[in-house]
């Protein structure tokens, strides 16, 4: 069997997708991007929520 463009012998990805299209990239950016966003605020909440129980107001 030969090797498709994008293909790699440990890639889990399907191989019959055209991985290398610019909508591709555009659509994994856009997705990588709210998943940042997500995951900032995620972090952000947990970091204000463990710094007032170390630093209770009174």
């Amino acid at each position: 069997m030969w090797m498709i463009h994008g293909e790699t012998v440990q890639s889990s990805l399907p191989q019959d997708l055209p991985w290398w299209q610019p909508d591709h990239a555009i659509f994994f950016g856009v997705l990588y991007a709210v998943l940042g966003v997500i995951g900032t605020g995620m972090a952000v909440a947990i970091f204000k929520s463990w710094w007032d129980t170390l630093h209770p107001r009174h």
